[in-house]
């Protein structure tokens, strides 16, 4: 597959079609319809919003359109779209509710054109017998229907759009390690990208496509363009974010979240939230992972702060559940902060807008923070505790055909946890064993675009178990082998420093430390892999 090649012409669609040429700054978008004029200026902004993941603003935008014209059909399709989330979760009971209302508002409308006709009916083969058909199903006859209508209009972008958004979303559900989807899905936006260079679809759904270890440099330069193509919206200066982290592109991935946090902060505000929006707490994940890796502990620590002092999160979903609980369980755990992990619990302001009832997964992060913790600072009896938690948490979790396999991401963190209990007993055959099924089962997977990174990566995990096992060569093997699917990650890097140190391989060591000091050198110096690596450095420095 060839690399992106950014076309250097503005694309310039003719007026007719509706060209996203004023309101908010969302890229260039055109549309046919047979609405109205006003009608039709907004679903341009309906769809530049819904290209960017900005669900609620693209609903308002479709709404607006049916008000402005009550014979509008297709705006009532966008409702409908508005409530489908390819790439995040599957529906809820109510948007399936009233997505389902809106689409039979459309169909009863009859819209005037073949082709808008053609558009209900294939959002309809997703939304049809919704509560007897299971998602996966449901979401993989959408994407046949989206490519028939792709070959009926070969020159409709939307459509191409859509259908690539959907391979994505069905290449998520089959975890194929080939990514066809994935490809098939970038081959039709790469015939896109030289004439819609400014479409904000076009590079949102390839830093999507491209989100996977083997193919993040493919979406570099989507990354780097995305969030001047849509600058209105708060997502797209978060989502290039994805790939920079892939690529352990740290100051970039700190940059694009500082700019999506004020984002989100200026979302809740312009909206009269009373507390904050989710998507300000997505990107606080995000920007405590990465002031982790680079060693600014002093920042992450100011995101858990203001991640405590949030009173109420609108709305109280799965992007909340994650952030909520990881963003804690990562300073401490990232900074081997034991005895700290192995008594965490959650601020009570999180715990109040917190939905862990729905997203137990979430109360795993905690679980595992405790187990990891109590085991690796010499508390056994509290440390099997916590893994029977996270058993328990696993036991409980029913995974809806393709939605995102989360029983599997408490399962690995069980395994990490259960292995440092066994060492910490004693049992230092059965803690390798645990540790290296956990590692295997975590390259097995991949991980939620909800999440930067695993709280902590099992095979880096078993990269540490065989340094306190004495086996330093085997460690380097292992941080090596993680750092090729999360590479640059700080306490990796400090790992394969270490143990190639131990292992007497002065060279390797020296490049380790020294790509250490190049990550986090500006970091604020709180960490003892930094002074360590400053004085490997002064003591192996070129005479």
């Amino acid at each position: 597959m060839n690399a992106l090649i950014i076309a250097s012409a503005i694309a310039l669609a003719a007026p007719h079609e509706g060209d996203h040429d004023h309101g908010p700054r969302l890229g260039q978008v055109s549309f046919q319809s047979t609405c109205n004029a006003t009608a039709q200026a907004q679903l341009v902004t309906g769809l530049g919003w819904l290209h960017s993941f900005e669900y609620a603003s693209a609903e308002q935008a479709f709404a607006a359109a049916a008000e402005a014209d009550p014979t509008c059909a297709i705006a009532h399709w966008g409702v409908a779209m508005s409530n489908y989330h390819p790439l995040w979760a599957a529906p809820t009971p109510a948007e399936l509710e009233k997505a389902g209302a809106a689409l039979a508002k459309a169909r009863a409308l009859g819209a005037r054109s073949k082709r808008e006709q053609d558009y209900i009916a294939a959002l309809d083969t997703f939304y049809r017998d919704a509560a007897t058909v299971d998602h996966k199903t449901r979401t993989l006859a959408y994407l046949a229907a989206l490519d028939r209508l792709s070959k009926r209009y070969p020159d409709d972008r939307e459509a191409a759009l859509f259908h690539a958004l959907q391979l994505i979303a069905a290449g998520m559900m089959d975890q194929d390690p080939t990514y066809a989807r994935e490809k098939e899905a970038a081959a039709i936006l790469n015939r896109i990208l030289p004439d819609a260079p400014n479409h904000p679809g076009v590079a949102h759904y390839l830093i999507h496509g491209f989100d996977y270890p083997a193919l993040a440099r493919l979406g570099l330069e989507a990354a780097r363009r995305y969030a001047s193509i849509a600058p209105a919206s708060a997502h797209a200066q978060h989502m290039p974010s994805h790939i920079f982290t892939r690529l352990g592109l740290w100051e970039e991935m700190i940059r694009s979240n500082v700019a999506a946090d004020a984002a989100g902060r200026a979302y809740a505000r312009s909206k009269g939230m009373a507390g904050e929006w989710d998507q300000r707490l997505h990107a606080m994940d995000y920007l405590a992972y990465g002031y982790l890796q680079t060693g600014q502990d002093r920042e992450a620590e100011r995101v858990l702060a203001e991640l405590n002092a949030i009173k109420t999160v609108e709305p109280p979903v799965f992007t909340v559940g994650y952030a909520a609980t990881a963003i804690p369980a990562r300073l401490v755990l990232e900074r081997r902060r034991w005895k700290e992990a192995a008594s965490l619990e959650l601020h009570e302001n999180v715990r109040g807008y917190a939905p862990l009832d729905s997203f137990a997964w979430g109360k795993a992060h905690i679980y595992f923070a405790r187990a990891v913790g109590a085991a690796r600072s010499g508390n056994p009896t509290l440390a099997r505790r916590e893994v029977a938690e996270l058993g328990k948490v696993e036991q409980a979790l029913v995974i809806p055909p393709g939605t995102y396999d989360w029983r599997t991401q408490v399962a690995i963190e069980r395994q990490v946890a259960d292995a440092w209990l066994a060492f910490a007993e004693g049992r230092k055959d059965d803690a390798l064993k645990a540790m290296r099924a956990a590692a295997d089962l975590d390259d097995s997977t991949e991980k939620h675009p909800v999440t930067p990174g695993a709280v902590l990566p099992a095979r880096e995990q078993l990269g540490d178990l065989l340094l306190e096992l004495g086996r330093p060569a085997e460690a380097m093997r292992e941080f090596e082998a993680s750092m090729a699917r999360a590479p640059r990650r700080l306490a990796a890097l400090y790992g394969a420093a270490r143990a190639a140190k131990l292992a007497g391989n002065m060279s390797h060591a020296s490049r380790y430390y020294a790509a250490l000091l190049e990550v986090a050198g500006k970091g604020d110096g709180t960490r003892v892999e930094l002074r360590e690596a400053k004085a490997h450095a002064t003591q192996h420095e070129p005479r």
